[in-house]
């Protein structure tokens, strides 16, 4: 891994956050290491990032085996209830959530479990994990009542040609979180804009980017 990528990331969040009026530590990193192995990572760590993000259940086990146990891991990618299993005991913070039958599978073990985040499908894409942007406020209301802990919404936006023509969808889900606030005091944390586009939705009010390529360079298989 080029170092010099990762400290190049914290200059452009660290810019963006500026312009958005906030501080850079009002901004989190999540590394998403996907396809790289440990070492890689671990040369991430090494130059002081802990913040790090997993797509694949397998694969965020044995990374977070191999890490140090300050690492602050973060599961990015779609969740099946047979794997929350290996998810919960491992990370910080679950940007996936979707369905309220995910949301029990994951009170299920010891202790108490991580924070969630809801995920949103704002572009209402078929294809496309997440619940519709009108259905988000009842959703987390069921998760609230079964005791979830909801801390906020996250969204993949659609596929655009340039960066700026993303910002419609992360403007859309920072409405919808401003909207959540005044039921949901609590539901503050905004996870969203990845590699392509971060620093336009920091602009529009990110609290978390999930950036993998512009830190660990394209994805090896």
């Amino acid at each position: 891994m080029d170092t010099l990528k990762l400290e190049e990331t914290i200059e452009r969040v660290a810019a963006a956050a500026r312009r958005s009026g906030r501080r850079p530590e009002d901004v989190v990193i999540v590394a998403v290491g996907k396809t790289f192995p440990a070492e890689v990572l671990m040369e991430a760590y090494q130059a002081g990032h802990r913040d790090f993000g997993e797509n694949r259940a397998q694969e965020l086990t044995l990374k977070a085996a191999a890490l140090p146990a300050d690492v602050r891991w973060h599961f990015v990618g779609p969740l099946q209830r047979n794997k929350v299993r290996l998810v919960r005991p491992a990370v910080v913070l679950l940007h996936s959530m979707d369905r309220l039958s995910l949301g029990e599978a994951w009170l299920k073990g010891p202790g108490s479990p991580p924070p969630v985040l809801l995920e949103v499908n704002i572009g209402e894409e078929p294809q496309k994990a997440g619940v519709a942007p009108d259905r988000a406020s009842g959703i987390i209301g069921e998760l609230i009542e079964v005791g979830v802990d909801v801390r906020g919404i996250m969204t993949v936006p659609p596929r655009v040609e340039r960066p700026e023509a993303a910002r419609p969808y992360f403007q859309k889900l920072a409405g919808l979180s401003r909207r959540l606030q005044v039921a949901y005091p609590q539901v503050r944390e905004l996870s969203m804009g990845m590699t392509d586009d971060f620093e336009v939705a920091i602009e529009e009010g990110a609290t978390l980017v999930r950036v993998g390529r512009a830190i660990f360079g394209p994805r090896i298989r």
